[in-house]
């Protein structure tokens, strides 16, 4: 069901963006005068730690695609020891179909920066850095504006957090990058935010412990911190009365989410409804069914990287057990895109791959080699031109480069396999109709009598 709760829909206010005439930035008097900031001198008044077990017990999962606990993140830090601590902000949302953080930063920037001071104070960290994908010109134009307003009402700043109420004093800045997809990783993220080219790094050790400038660092979703805002102001009971618990004794899928379709749909956006809901209903429902009146014929779930959801999968549940109940990677950013009857997957599968082999940061030779060679597979069979052969050894490649395989230091090779191989398996016919037989060539021996 969709969300209908009016006080979550003013804190995390997709719906009321249904109508194009009416969508305007929320500056800070807007935000404060619907209670904004509120939660802030709300969670100045707990101790650090109160806040953290509120969002571990909220089990407030990661809206930036990995799902991983937020509150149990938080827990991975060290103790302060009188240096610089981070958080960055992951505004980088490069995954292609995903456009859901975009509406925060359009529409409600105070919301997110409440979420940053929040929590930079839970963990106490002292500076934050917003990393906003290169693209995003418009967007990084509102969040500095918001970012001036927050620093002019003494938000931020050496004064402490709103004005004072606290000493501990949070600096805010916004990172715009260079436009690379890998960034999206968050130890790429780290180093560019340092200067760096977008290079993943091995872990461990893992940033909470040896981040940015080699320092314990938090990295967030903007949607994951818009959450806390609501979860302070109602508690961890009431977010978990929202969403759903696993179905296969998984972790619990609770929350609101941001769910932006796009594809063959006759109505795409964001909307914000309930984990769990059914892909049928998120389409029928809330995007006014498929294109045209044509049949459905796949989506993928949560961006790229994750797979597709076949013909016989519409019914499929958008929580996190998806991975693991109908053979894709996970749930991602929960942004599907739907493809109709007509849809060439093969096409698709070309596309996809040309993409990742374009975003592949060279930097693990099985990723940028394998890459490459993925795409002149795909497009051997597009045109025609490949043989059952070719289509073994694209689904050999697909299965043996990546994290999972061991062979790879982040997960973007994962994420072109789990496309490519998910499309092939389950749009296998389409494959095979454009595949020529192969034949052994006859060996000749030269000079034989």
């Amino acid at each position: 069901m969709p969300v209908t709760d009016p006080v979550l829909l003013k804190r995390i206010p997709t719906a009321p963006w249904g109508d194009p005439k009416k969508r305007t930035i929320v500056g800070y008097d807007e935000y404060v005068r619907s209670g904004g900031y509120t939660m802030l001198e709300k969670a100045l008044g707990m101790t650090p730690e109160a806040i953290v077990t509120e969002v571990k017990d909220s089990v407030l999962r990661g809206r930036g695609g990995a799902g991983f606990p937020c509150g149990v993140k938080w827990t991975f830090l060290p103790p302060p020891d009188g240096g610089r601590r981070y958080l960055a902000v992951n505004c980088d949302e490069a995954e292609p179909g995903t456009f859901k953080d975009r509406l925060l930063v359009d529409f409600d920037p105070h919301l997110v920066l409440e979420g940053i001071a929040i929590a930079c104070y839970a963990c106490r960290l002292d500076t934050a850095y917003f990393f906003i994908r290169g693209e995003y010109r418009h967007q990084a134009k509102v969040m500095e504006n918001a970012l001036r307003e927050a620093y002019d009402k003494g938000i931020f700043g050496t004064g402490g957090l709103l004005g004072g109420t606290s000493d501990f004093a949070v600096e805010c800045y916004v990172h715009r990058g260079a436009g690379a997809y890998i960034c999206g990783e968050e130890t790429g993220l780290l180093e560019a935010i340092e200067g760096k080219r977008g290079w993943p790094r091995i872990k461990p050790p893992f940033p909470a412990v040896k981040g940015l400038f080699g320092r314990p660092t938090i990295v967030n979703n903007v949607e994951t911190l818009a959450a806390v805002v609501p979860i302070i102001e109602h508690g961890a009971d009431w977010w978990k009365g929202m969403g759903c618990e696993s179905s296969i004794g998984g972790p619990p899928s609770f929350g609101p989410k941001l769910m932006g379709v796009s594809g063959h749909v006759n109505t795409p956006g964001v909307f914000e409804v309930d984990l769990g809901i059914p892909l049928r209903t998120l389409v029928e429902t809330h995007c006014g069914g498929m294109r045209g009146g044509k049949k459905f014929k796949g989506a993928i779930a949560g961006g790229v990287s994750m797979g597709i959801l076949g013909p016989d999968q519409y019914d499929a549940e958008m929580d996190f057990d998806i991975g693991r109940k109908y053979e894709v990677m996970g749930l991602g950013t929960a942004c599907p895109t739907v493809f109709d009857e007509d849809t060439d997957m093969v096409a698709v599968a070309r596309n996809i791959s040309r993409f990742f082999k374009n975003e592949s940061c060279g930097q693990c030779t099985p990723c940028r080699e394998g890459a490459q060679w993925m795409f002149k597979l795909l497009s051997r069979i597009e045109r025609g031109d490949a043989t059952t052969k070719d289509l073994d050894l694209l689904l050999e490649l697909a299965g043996s480069m990546g994290i999972m395989p061991g062979t790879t230091i982040c997960g973007l090779a994962d994420g072109h396999n789990w496309a490519v191989r998910t499309i092939v398996n389950k749009y296998l016919p389409e494959f095979e109709a454009r595949v020529k037989p192969y034949h052994v060539p006859v060996s000749v021996t030269v000079g034989a009598s």
